[in-house]
């Protein structure tokens, strides 16, 4: 096993950080920025394979971040990116898509139970807002309501209030509310005005930063459905994290409500850049009607990708695989926290699992075991849910507990037992 750098020791790592910083605002930006976390953690990769990346000094980690969350079948899964490699021979981005987007969306239009129709387009926040700009479309309406910390993207309407660059306008037509609780949905849909309300946006679970991750309860789901239906708004799931990891019928299968729009994008084509937005026939018109388009939103290696990915994921029963490792991640996370006298909560299901230390409040205890984490070899973040992909096998989660272990000492060591 590799263990990474030591601190202060001149690294390939530090070399890049500093080059980065001369021509790069921060010398790195958004949410792969190491900067929030502790020292040991890596910036910069020289590749990954299955469940393992290795960084710019060529040390190997377990990763259960799968660059947050696009990578499903593990790094460089052979059949994805053959697709993708044949496609890219042939043309990628040309004057126009190839069959690979008609049979991409022919094949989310037949496994997602929901959608009539597909477009394309590049990451998260395009799918969002696209269906955010087709909901306004298709009712006539301006306001947007999204459960409050939850995140959707960095677009105007979704961004965190505050953030720099925002301006008081910028959500002038967002209203907030509180994730699991319909009273609090009442009171937005009331504020925002019942007849001005296109779309309420909602996430399958909340997966918030710096908290547990806690499911949607079936009660709220029907109950959002049925407001919708009341004042006339689409009902958008924002699948970008769940999508192809929970459900491949859509995320809120499992409580048995269909939303108007989802967007996908992350696992889509296991790393190659790729987001769609599904939706329903009632929102077709509303769809054509709008300006939707990038220079590389029909490109068609990574739609050859996704196509690859989706039949891989099928004939391994994908899902399943990563939700037995899963479980026996989560159960033995919290083994071995238990054996040595740490009291922490595991969450989330188990393709998407979280932990967290009771009365870590501002999670610096979570931030120090994660960088013994890192430092045994096993990626994973502090505040923010991790994922697994289906290379992350019997031997690999046995073998990242057992390092993870060592991290459970460390922080008995500083901080003593519960």
């Amino acid at each position: 096993m590799s263990t990474m750098p030591t601190e202060g020791r001149a690294t390939a790592d530090a070399g890049l950080r500093e080059r980065a910083v001369r021509v790069i605002p921060g010398g790195m930006y958004g949410h792969l920025d190491a900067a929030p976390l502790p020292q040991k953690f890596p910036q910069f990769f020289s590749r990954g394979e299955g469940c393992r990346v290795w960084d710019a000094d060529g040390n190997e980690l377990i990763d259960f971040m799968c660059s947050w969350g696009p990578i499903l079948l593990g790094h460089k899964h052979p059949e994805v990116e053959a697709a993708a490699a044949r496609q890219a021979a042939a043309g990628d981005v040309l004057n126009g898509p190839t069959k690979d987007m008609v049979e991409l969306a022919e094949l989310l239009v037949d496994q997602v139970t929901h959608a009539d129709w597909a477009m394309f387009a590049k990451n998260g926040t395009d799918a969002t807002s696209l269906g955010v700009l087709i909901a306004r479309a298709a009712t006539g309406h301006r306001r947007v309501l999204v459960a409050r910390g939850s995140y959707h993207g960095i677009a105007d309407w979704s961004a965190r209030v505050g953030a720099p660059g925002m301006t008081p306008e910028s959500h002038l037509n967002t209203v907030f509310f509180e994730y699991n609780d319909l009273a609090s949905v009442e009171a937005a849909v009331a504020q925002a005005g019942a007849d001005d309300v296109a779309a309420i946006v909602l996430t399958p679970i909340r997966h918030d930063v710096y908290r547990d991750l806690e499911p949607a309860q079936t009660e709220f789901a029907h109950g959002v459905r049925a407001i919708c239906d009341r004042i006339g708004a689409a009902l958008l799931l924002d699948d970008i994290r769940c999508g192809l990891r929970l459900d491949l019928r859509g995320s809120w299968e499992v409580h048995g409500v269909r939303p108007d729009l989802s967007a996908w994008s992350k696992s889509l084509a296991n790393g190659h850049a790729l987001a769609a937005l599904l939706g329903a026939d009632a929102l077709r018109e509303g769809a054509r009607s709008v300006i939707a388009t990038g220079s590389f939103w029909f490109a068609s290696a990574p739609m050859a990708a996704a196509l690859a990915t989706i039949d891989a994921l099928k004939a391994m029963d994908g899902i399943e695989l990563m939700r037995v490792s899963g479980e026996r991640f989560q159960e033995g996370l919290a083994r071995s926290a238990q054996s040595h006298g740490l009291s922490v909560t595991v969450s989330g299901p188990p393709q998407m699992p979280f932990l967290s230390f009771e009365g870590d409040s501002d999670f610096s205890r979570a931030s120090v075991w994660a960088g013994e984490c890192a430092q045994r070899g096993v990626y994973l973040h502090p505040f923010h849910n991790w994922f697994l992909n289906t290379a992350h096998d019997t031997a690999a989660i046995d073998e990242a507990l057992e390092r993870v272990d060592g991290a459970f000492g460390a922080i008995r060591e500083r901080y003593g037992t519960d």
